[in-house]
């Protein structure tokens, strides 16, 4: 039996015999060791957020002590002494620690399970028999007469499943929570509402009141537990308990949960945003301690880095609860923290790789592993990735070749036919899946919302990323398509006796092109067999069903050596790096337990293994528990519990274990699955775990349960043989792979065990696949033995696969299978409820009644347990921890509570008044300055609004005057150019008139004169000529024309002069509004620089000390555009300003000057522009573009100095500042009075 120690009570408390050693020891001599030895370092011991305690199998039992009854079931001390009487008797079969050669302690094994005769006869095999040597003598514990009237009372009449929940000290009464079990076994809460003998009544909480027995009643938990994150935590243990926590934290998508040492996982069946950067960053940072399998993964690193010591992370579960997206996840999280090599990429591409080869759809999962594997990742010195290695165990051939409906062969086949480019195609000959015998005999083709179109490219990256040549990619589909043709390979009966031919189809003939063979030597391989007989060798031919079992078993062999050939290649590759550290972490994928309703061979090696990695996994935990309770230095004594070593003998003994008998028969030629059957009835019905069935069944009783299994190709599957005819047909293949895989076989291949199997022609191949399970199995352990292990168990929630759903008959199967529940039933026996001296003290340290805070935190813990009267019994002081009986920490958290609540409530009425009396005072304070600053703001913005209002004035007055006289003058000097141009135009006019009037006037009055004396002389000689008279006529008519023209002439003039005088009119409108438009900016300009001036004079008076200016400007403060400010503005007359004008005032003074010469050169241009377009002075230029281009100067200089002007400003308030400062007084005093 394996044994480990749990504490046991006496008469006098732990505390007290820790203070008496400490009294001894402090009266010793110095010389004398310490009583109290310094805590060892423990490499084993993890730390409390992932601690691993194994569990116990169900029919545990403490030997040496009895079970704990309700406190009324005892009547008597005799009855007790009595049962404790009978109880010793079973002591007798318990067994010491028995001593190494080396002299470390070693665990006892049962008595009866393993002996020395049988170890040394070698009927019995055991990986860890090499660890240790034969057991010595077996000594005898019996107790002390001492020791049994001490002990409690005691009684065996408790109900079974009371112990089996571990719930001894459990005592019903009126109103306590408890989960009753209803007539249909499932569990409802609910609170009794009275007893009566056997029977409870019970209020459930959906308002149902049942009576139930009160064997069917267990405590619950308090509210304040639930959802708790570690199990151990519960104050109860129970079934329901248990389950109702999980099923609480799944409804939160809180989907991990510890169970002391050991991670539950709950498939979510959804995306949870529980991982990434962010995630792993925190963890690695340890800002978060939640359940994780990040946490797990740090754990084990910090502790490879810290110990040196290998770890190991183990991973179970049942088909389709998540262990290959936990085992990806852990290995990203390894890969976060070793990276930088590179290599941490190559082993995440890992993954996709075997999951594509390796992975299948079953009727529970859409990615099930049909085989295990073990990760084994190397770290340098540094904590680097520098190597991995890929061990595989168990792949399931017969997926190749047979399913059941609705599976789905291995998703590479449908990755390959859906996804391969068309050149790969052609040179394959590839075809639908549906066109495949192989692929389409389940009726799954597809899998809902995969693409295996994209995952054959994300493959084919894979490939190149551990660094798999092109051309070797190649081979490794052409072998694939291989065993695609080789399934529409069809026979046809052609006699009497069964004998087959070939059908004629393409699916031979591309299968032997694939494989590099011809075609006649494939169909001979497939129809006949060679039969050596002396030194002949018979050709026989083959039935159809052999022919059929021929063809399978080769393509069921080529895909085996595929795999295992492509795993070797990427372990090659990922060898590149690795450096022999000694450090490593190995992740273990391995299949969970199964129990189907028809379960074969591959059922049996699955729960074979299993039986294995829960004893590792009992070892480990009460290795534990044991170091955890001696570091501590508490009181144990040994308990005693059957484990599986029996179950494992039934598989493992010799000659008459199941995969011995196995062997044995698959040896003989005539060997049926039915005659194995009666072989395992016959010699083994009397072991306890085997159960002899009607036909072809047997059942084995497992640590989970009793699993009925059915020999049906048991017989076949074990031998997995493949004839040497095929092996000789891959050898004499041109491809490279077929002749690799057949050497391979050839060299793992040994001298025959009978003679018979020689005859039978399958001399390739000598070892049975149980044998070479078990052989890796014992591998396993031995290297998972030289580790420490962390354990993470999957549960599947339910089994449609939907996110949400929880069955919780399904879930509690899974937990029994798992152990988990196991691991909580051994925490009950023991103190699952630990706290360190310190966190005890802190916690609970202010209940105390005396004040005891400057003491060290052990005394502090001695006085809180005192004063609440915790039963010695009930409690364990170690050498750093406290250690209770579960549901003890209850009384002390419900006191804490309710002193918090009032501590809470007073704290809650005090800091509001405070608060309240602190808000009025800041209110009060807040408004007597607020209401002193805004008079003061007030008082300041008012004075300054009088003088800028004053200042306004001024310069109102002198712009208006400026305007006015601008205005005249421009006005009188227009009327007068107008007037002097009309008046010389029509002086011009009048005397050209009057003079052109004269002469003809004067020609006239000759002519009259004359023309007398020439008629009375022309009357005397001649008569007057007609043509003369024609001619004067004639120019009196043309005078008179052009008389008439010079009035027309003249009225156009006149039109001219309307149309200019109108143009002109306009002209003046214009000016005038461009003048106001000036007006206003000059204005602005002066006022912002008044304010300057202002603003100047302000700061220069308070650097003289000088008395207060008064509100008036000089001439040159108030210069203004062609004009200068009067000595008097508004009736006060100015005053000389006190002392030398400074550096400042000439700044400013520059800038004024500047001001009126730019306004002086900008009236004198539009002054020109003005006489040029109304003609008063000439000019080759165009009036209207001169006054627009004068209009865009004017705006450029405005905005340019307006910006130097702000720029002055601010550069005279920095210069101000710092002498303003020293003479100004504090705003909260009095104003300065200042002149006006």
């Amino acid at each position: 039996m394996v044994s480990t120690m749990v504490p046991c009570s006496g008469t006098r408390s732990s505390l007290e015999e820790m203070l008496d050693s400490i009294k001894k020891r402090d009266e010793r001599s110095k010389d004398t060791p310490p009583a109290l030895p310094v805590r060892p370092t423990s490499k084993a011991r993890l730390p409390s957020s992932i601690q691993t305690r194994r569990s116990l199998p169900i029919n545990f039992k403490i030997a040496d002590a009895p079970d704990y009854l309700p406190c009324d079931a005892v009547k008597d001390i005799s009855s007790a002494k009595k049962l404790r009487s009978e109880e010793r008797e079973k002591v007798s079969d318990l067994v010491l620690p028995s001593k190494l050669s080396n002299g470390d302690e070693v665990e006892s094994e049962p008595k009866g399970k393993i002996d020395n005769s049988l170890i040394e006869q070698g009927t019995v095999e055991s990986p860890y028999i090499r660890n240790r040597e034969r057991w010595k003598s077996i000594e005898r514990l019996v107790e002390s007469d001492e020791l049994e009237e001490t002990s409690e009372p005691l009684a065996s009449s408790v109900p079974k499943e009371f112990r089996w929940n571990g719930e001894d000290g459990f005592v019903l009464k009126k109103k306590l929570r408890v989960w009753c079990q209803l007539p249909d076994g499932q569990w409802e809460s609910g609170k009794i509402q009275s007893i009566s003998g056997e029977d409870a009544v019970v209020l459930l909480s959906d308002g149902r009141v049942v009576k139930v027995q009160t064997d069917n009643v267990l405590p619950a938990n308090p509210d304040i537990l639930e959802g708790v994150d570690d199990l151990i935590q519960l104050s109860y243990l129970n079934e329901p308990s248990v389950l109702h926590n999980l099923q609480y934290r799944y409804s939160k998508d809180m989907i991990y949960t510890k169970a002391g040492p050991v991670l539950v996982a709950i498939n979510p069946f959804k995306e949870v945003p529980f991982y990434g950067n962010k995630f792993i960053g925190s963890y690695r940072r340890k800002l978060m301690d939640d359940p994780h399998v990040y946490a797990i993964a740090d754990t084990a690193f910090n502790e490879m880095m810290r110990d040196e010591v290998n770890q190991s992370i183990i991973i179970s579960g049942e088909s389709g609860a998540g262990k290959t997206e936990t085992a990806k996840i852990a290995m990203q999280y390894l890969a976060a923290l070793g990276g930088g090599s590179g290599v941490e990429y190559e082993v995440l591409q890992t993954n996709e790789i075997l999951e594509a080869f390796g992975n299948a759809k079953t009727s529970r999962n859409d990615n099930s592993s049909r085989f295990g594997k073990l990760i084994e990742i190397h770290f340098g010195n540094t904590g680097k990735i520098c190597g991995a290695k890929i061990q595989t165990f168990l792949l399931e051939k017969s997926r190749v070749v047979q399913r059941a409906k609705g599976e789905r062969s291995y998703h590479i086949f449908y990755q390959l036919c859906a996804g391969a480019p068309p050149s790969l195609r052609e040179r394959l000959n590839l075809k639908l899946a549906s066109d495949y015998e192989y692929l389409r005999q389940s009726d799954c083709l597809t899998i809902d919302e995969v693409d295996d179109a994209q995952r054959f490219r994300m493959l084919t990256e894979a490939l190149n990323t551990v660094q798999i040549c092109k051309e070797d990619q190649d081979n490794v589909f052409s072998m694939l398509a291989a065993v695609l043709w080789l399934g529409n390979v069809s026979f046809k009966v052609i006699d009497n006796e069964n004998h087959v031919d070939f059908v004629t189809n393409e699916g031979i003939n591309n299968a032997a092109t694939l494989m590099g063979c011809s075609a006649e030597d494939l169909k001979l391989v497939l129809s006949t067999r060679k039969i050596r007989a002396g030194n002949d060798n018979i050709v026989q031919k083959l039935t159809l069903s052999q022919a059929i079992d021929t063809r399978d078993a080769l393509a069921k062999s080529i895909y085996a050596s595929l795999f295992d050939w492509l795993v070797e290649q990427i372990n090659k590759s990922l060898e590149v790096g690795k450096r022999r550290t000694g450090r490593s972490i190995s992740i273990l994928d391995i299949y969970g337990f199964e129990s189907f309703h028809k379960n074969s061979f591959e059922q049996f090696c699955i729960n074979y293994a299993n039986e294995r990695l829960q004893q590792h996994f009992n070892r480990h935990l009460f290795k534990l528990e044991q170091e955890e309770y001696t570091q501590d230095g508490i009181d144990w004594t040994k308990v005693d519990f059957e484990d599986n070593q029996e179950c494992l003998n039934l598989f493992e003994k010799k000659p008459l274990g199941l995969l011995s008998l196995l062997d044995e028969e698959s040896t003989f030629p005539n060997g049926t699955d039915l005659t194995f059957a009666n072989k395992l009835r016959q010699h083994l019905n009397s072991n306890p775990c085997f159960k002899g069935e009607r036909g072809r069944a047997f059942c084995v009783c497992h640590y989970a349960g009793e699993v009925l299994y059915d020999t049906t190709g048991f017989l076949e599957k074990n031998r997995d043989l493949l004839h040497c005819d095929s092996i000789q047909l891959l050898s004499s293949c041109n491809c490279q792979l077929p002749q690799k895989f057949a050497s391979t076989m050839l060299n793992h291949s040994q001298k025959l065990v009978s003679p018979l199997w020689r005859h039978g022609g399958a001399d390739s191949q000598k070892q049975s696949v149980g044998t070479k399970f078990k052989g890796q199995l014992f591998k396993l352990m031995q290297r998972l033995e030289n580790t420490t292990p962390h354990f993470i168990r999957c549960i599947k929630p339910n089994s449609k696969q939907l996110p949400g759903a929880y069955e919780k008959d399904l879930v509690l199967q899974q937990l029994r299978c798992c152990g988990v529940l196991e691991v909580v039933r051994i925490s009950r026996s023991g103190y699952p409820t630990r706290m360190t001296h310190h966190h005890f003290a802190r916690r609970y340290g202010f209940l105390l009644s005396e004040n005891v805070t400057s003491q060290d935190p052990l005394s502090v813990s001695v006085a809180i347990l005192q004063q609440f009267n915790i039963l010695p019994d009930m409690y364990q002081v170690g050498y750093t921890k406290l250690f209770f009986r579960t549901g003890q920490i209850g009384a002390l958290e419900d006191t804490r509570n309710r002193t918090l609540q009032g501590i809470l409530g007073v704290q809650k009425c005090f800091r509001g008044r405070q608060a309240r009396r602190h808000f009025q005072e800041l209110k009060n304070g807040v408004a007597f300055l607020q209401s002193y600053v805004r008079g003061e703001r007030a008082r300041k913005e008012f004075e300054l609004l009088i003088r800028r209002h004053r200042a306004v004035i001024a310069i109102q007055r002198q712009i208006k005057r400026w305007i006015t006289r601008k205005r005249y003058n421009d006005g009188l000097r227009a009327t007068i150019f107008v007037q002097s141009f009309v008046r010389g135009w029509l002086a011009r006019r009048d005397y050209t008139i009057m003079r052109e009037f004269g002469e003809a006037n004067v020609q006239h009055a000759d002519g009259q004169l004359q023309a007398p004396k020439r008629i009375l002389e022309k009357k005397d000689s001649v008569s007057v000529k007609p043509s003369a008279l024609a001619e004067l006529q004639r120019r009196i008519l043309k005078a008179e024309a052009a008389l008439r023209n010079k009035e027309e002439d003249n009225l156009v003039l006149n039109q001219q002069l309307q149309q200019y005088e109108k143009r002109w009119s306009e002209y003046e409108t214009r000016m005038r509004s461009m003048e106001e438009t000036w007006q206003k900016q000059m204005t602005s300009l002066q006022m912002s620089l008044a304010a300057a001036k202002r603003s100047l004079a302000a700061d220069d008076a308070v650097r003289l000390d000088a008395s207060p200016l008064a509100h008036s400007y000089d001439s040159e403060e108030s210069t203004s555009i062609g004009t200068r400010t009067p000595d008097y503005i508004g009736g006060t007359p100015s005053k000389p300003t006190v002392g030398r004008p400074s550096e400042a005032t000439v700044v400013v003074g520059r800038m004024a000057k500047e001001f009126d010469q730019r306004a002086q050169v900008f009236n004198d241009d539009a002054g020109f522009i003005v006489e040029v377009k109304s003609g008063h002075s000439e000019a080759s230029l165009n009036p209207e573009d001169e006054l627009r281009k004068l209009k865009l100067r004017f705006e450029g200089w405005k905005k340019d100095y307006k910006v130097r002007l702000r720029e002055t400003k601010a550069t005279l308030h920095k210069l101000g500042d710092s002498n303003v400062e020293k003479s100004k007084k504090k705003w909260w005093g009095k104003r300065t009075t200042r002149g006006t």
